[in-house]
C-alpha cells in the first residue's frame, strides 16, 4: 500500500503563536525606547545645555550659590534636631532619596580614610558625625544636584546626566582641593563651605566648594 496514503494530515503552522512572538519583540523594543527617552512637558523650563555642559562653566555657579545659602553648622543641626523634614524644605534643594543642604563650619580633622576625614566641630550635638570627602575619589551627586538648575531634562540619557555630575566632582577637585595636602589634614584646623545630602541626621557626609586649611 502506497505509504502516503496512509499517512495523516499534515500540522497546520500556528499563526496564534507566531503572532504572540511578534507583539512580545515590540513590546520589548518599546520597553527600551522608552527607558532611553526623556519626558518634557509643553511649557516646562527645563531646557538643554547650550553648547553641551560645562563643569568648568557650572562649577562657579554651584559655588556662589553653595556660599550664598550655606547655614551654619549649629544652627542647621538645631533646625534638623527639631524637624528633619522642615528644615530640609526650608534650607535644601529636592534631590531624590533627600534634600541638599548648603552649610559652613570649622573644626578640627581628625582620623581619616579614603579621603574623608571627620570633623570635631564645636556647637554641635554629641550624636552629629560630620564629614568631609576630599578624594582621590569624590563620589555622589550632591555638587549637580545642589542648586536644583541642572536637571535630567537638559540631557539626552541619564549617562550623560551622571556624566555631568562626575565632571563636577573632577572640577571641584581642580579649583578647591589641588593645592592642599589632604593626605596630611588630621589634627589641622579647616574652615569648610559645601553641601550634604540630607538622609542620616546623625551622619553628614559634606562635599566642599571652599576648603581652607588655617
Amino acid at each position: 500500500m502506497n505509504a502516503s496514503l496512509n499517512a495523516g494530515p499534515l500540522p497546520r503552522p500556528r499563526k496564534g503563536r507566531g503572532l504572540a512572538t511578534a507583539i512580545g519583540i515590540a513590546i520589548v523594543l518599546l520597553g527600551a525606547m522608552a527607558l532611553d527617552t526623556k519626558v518634557v512637558k509643553i511649557g516646562s523650563e527645563v531646557k538643554p545645555m547650550d553648547g553641551g555642559f560645562s563643569a568648568v562653566e557650572q562649577f562657579p555657579l554651584i559655588r556662589d550659590s553653595v556660599e550664598e545659602r550655606a547655614v551654619e553648622v549649629s544652627q542647621l543641626a538645631v533646625a534638623i534636631a527639631e524637624d528633619q523634614a522642615a528644615a530640609g524644605e526650608r534650607h535644601g534643594v529636592p534631590a531624590g532619596i533627600g534634600p541638599v543642604v548648603p552649610l559652613s563650619f570649622s573644626g578640627v580633622v581628625g582620623e581619616g580614610k579614603a579621603g574623608i576625614y571627620t570633623v570635631d566641630v564645636e556647637g554641635v550635638p554629641d550624636d552629629l558625625t560630620i564629614r568631609v570627602q576630599t578624594g582621590p575619589a569624590i563620589n555622589g551627586t550632591d555638587l549637580r544636584d545642589a542648586t536644583g538648575t541642572i536637571r535630567f531634562g537638559q540631557f539626552t540619557n541619564q549617562i550623560e546626566y551622571q556624566n555631568a555630575a562626575a565632571a563636577l566632582n573632577d572640577e571641584m577637585k581642580q579649583q578647591v582641593l589641588a593645592d592642599i595636602d589632604t593626605g596630611e589634614l588630621t589634627g589641622k584646623t579647616i574652615s569648610v563651605t559645601g553641601v550634604f545630602q540630607l538622609i542620616n541626621p546623625h551622619n553628614w557626609l559634606v562635599t566642599p566648594v571652599r576648603l581652607d586649611v588655617q
